[in-house]
């Protein structure tokens, strides 16, 4: 029970932080909101997670692009993951866990290895991420409360919201980590343009 509220509040905590950051920057000389003139969203969980895959998609292939090819086999330690390693694991996470939550197939890809050149797996990860934005297009709240089988445990398609979007931030986290130890600042520490 205590692992669901931790993990109920890590959620939370993760939309709250993708409405801020989707939310348009307030200006002094707009007049604030009132409850009468906001619509609400229909479909709001589905609709946040589309919002919140525009900026994962974004960093997570920039910095995956941004990996010299030679430092695809690099681990910070001889027990993590190498960076191509994480890649194929963000493939296989977005084709499957996409795939569940719209109720329709995943890709059929040949086997990636973590050691398949910088470009395939590039490749790879962007053809993902635009297959999320295909599978996600259609999904909606109504469906959330059907039982889902995600592999090693079953629940609420709802379950797999959060498991997509925590699994994009830890994923582009752990990229980012990635790099930084490469001397290689990360997409989203980048000065503003």
């Amino acid at each position: 029970m205590e692992k669901i509220l931790v993990t109920l509040g890590f959620a939370c905590a993760f939309v709250g932080s993708a409405l801020a950051q989707t939310a348009p920057p307030s200006s002094a000389a707009a007049p604030a909101a009132t409850p009468q003139s906001v619509a609400p969203v229909k479909n709001p969980v589905s609709t946040v997670l589309r919002t919140t895959l525009t900026s994962r998609q974004k960093n997570t292939l920039a910095a995956i692009d941004a990996m010299p090819a030679d430092k695809f086999s690099y681990k910070p330690t001889p027990d993590q993951m190498s960076f191509g390693h994480l890649v194929v694991h963000i493939i296989e996470s977005n084709n499957g866990i996409c795939a569940k939550l719209a109720d329709v197939p995943a890709p059929k890809l040949d086997e990636l290895k973590e050691t398949d050149p910088k470009d395939k797996l590039l490749s790879a990860a962007r053809a993902s991420f635009d297959f999320c934005s295909t599978a996600l297009a259609s999904l909606d709240d109504s469906k959330l409360g059907d039982n889902v089988d995600f592999g090693r445990v079953q629940g609420p398609r709802a379950m797999g919201v959060f498991f997509l979007a925590g699994g994009w931030a830890d994923h582009y986290g752990a990229a980012a980590m990635y790099l930084r130890l490469n001397g290689i600042l990360p997409p989203s520490a980048q000065p503003k343009k």
